[in-house]
C-alpha cells in the first residue's frame, strides 16, 4: 500500500505492507484497511481511485495479486 496526499494523513504512514488471502479483491483490502485505521481513513477510500502495479483500478473486484503495489490517490483540488 502507498497512501498518497490525505490518504497518508489519514492512515499516518505513506506506506505499509499487508498481508492478502489468495483472491482478495481491492474492495476487500479497503475493508481491512478501513478496520484497521478507522473512519477517517474509511472517508477517503470511498472518494479515493486507485492505480494496482501503476495501472488504474476500473473495478474494485479485481484481484490484488500477492507483491503487488496498490496506491491510494485521493481527490485533489488545485488550481
Amino acid at each position: 500500500m502507498r497512501y498518497f496526499g490525505g490518504a497518508k494523513a489519514a492512515a499516518g504512514t505513506p506506506s505499509e505492507r499487508v498481508a492478502l488471502a489468495p483472491g482478495t479483491s481491492v474492495d476487500d483490502l479497503v475493508a481491512t484497511l478501513t478496520a484497521t485505521h478507522g473512519d477517517a481513513l474509511a472517508r477517503v477510500l470511498a472518494a479515493s481511485s486507485f492505480l494496482l502495479d501503476k495501472v488504474a483500478v476500473h473495478e474494485r473486484s479485481v484481484a490484488v495479486d500477492d507483491g503487488a503495489v496498490l496506491d491510494v490517490l485521493p481527490p485533489s483540488a488545485g488550481g
